[in-house]
């Protein structure tokens, strides 16, 4: 479903400047579009505002042909995934019960709630035949997390919030989860707003990143445009003197190899970014790379020089 904020405001009481300022902002069916920015620039406001957990103080929400300031909070919560950075499992419950959350509060007859709770977990690569039993104090904190985005999927929303959904997650395994939710994401088509403080996952995540300060939209765009044109010196800051790099890793190495030029030397697998590559030449003293498909043969090579070129803004695809 799309989602249309048109101008949406929110005022605290005691504030004299509004967290959300006249807001607009579209999201198009099937695209994850990240809010960041400084804190206190009104990313988290926004969001909850979408699902209502902070009430608006004007202008209108539209989520498909909905208008969601008008829908009761309840029931509009059950229809909209929420994710968060504490993940948010009940203790109490084994993994089947946190999964079955909202399916059980909509109703659904026992044997539907426990093939969808089997067809969740195996969606997030857990195992039914080992989780479903357990309780979240024996899962690791990447387990955890899988867990908390089961139970978002599980009654089908079409619209998913996350709210620094990978914070608390080991650095380790962060980048692995970002891509592995990513891809469900996107074969399941679900509307998302993630928010984060992180502009690296910001640019992973994003089809669309919104940078606010202040209450207001800095600039909407494309991770690529984002970091190839800055709207102001604020962005520019925001985004890092090393966005030339950062726009290497929008780019996966098989789509960027050149043809011809000698194969061997050093091979690298086509999955990896172009940043990727760029560390592995400099690490190993080298000027080119051959990138092999997942079958293994030879696509081509990149250079250290055609990496120089997409940097100093060159094409990107």
């Amino acid at each position: 479903m799309t989602i249309q904020l048109e101008k949406v405001t929110k005022l605290f009481p005691g504030v004299p400047r509004p967290a959300v300022d006249a807001l607009d902002l579209t999201i198009e069916k099937g695209r994850v579009c990240v809010l960041i920015g400084p804190s206190g620039c009104g990313k988290t406001t926004t969001m909850r505002m979408v699902n209502r957990l902070i009430e608006p103080t004007s202008g209108r929400i539209i989520v498909g042909d909905r208008d969601v300031t008008k829908a009761d909070p309840v029931e509009l919560r059950r229809h909209i995934g929420y994710v968060i950075q504490q993940i948010g499992l009940f203790p109490h419950m084994t993994i089947a019960q946190n999964v079955a959350t909202v399916p059980r509060l909509l109703g659904w007859d026992a044997a539907r709630i426990r093939a969808r709770s089997e067809e969740m977990l195996e969606l997030v690569g857990l195992d039914p035949a080992l989780y479903l039993s357990r309780y979240p104090r024996h899962l690791s904190g990447g387990q955890r997390q899988r867990v908390g985005v089961a139970r978002a999927l599980a009654a089908d929303p079409p619209v998913m919030l996350m709210d620094e959904p990978f914070g608390a997650v080991d650095p380790i395994v962060r980048g692995r989860l970002q891509d592995e939710f990513l891809a469900i994401l996107k074969r399941l088509q679900k509307t998302v707003i993630l928010v984060t403080h992180d502009i690296d996952e910001a640019i992973r995540m994003g089809d669309v990143v919104a940078i606010m300060k202040d209450g207001r939209l800095v600039q909407y765009d494309t991770p690529d445009r984002l970091l190839a044109a800055p709207a102001n010196d604020f962005v520019a800051d925001f985004v890092g003197a090393d966005r030339a790099l950062r726009r290497l890793s929008l780019v996966r190495a098989h789509d960027a190899v050149e043809a011809g030029g000698a194969v061997g030397g050093l091979e690298l697998p086509g999955s990896l970014t172009v940043r990727e590559v760029l560390s592995a030449l400099l690490a190993e003293g080298r000027e080119a790379a051959t990138i092999l498909g997942e079958d293994g043969t030879a696509l081509g090579q990149i250079t250290l020089a055609a990496i120089r070129a997409r940097s100093a803004g060159g094409p990107m695809s």
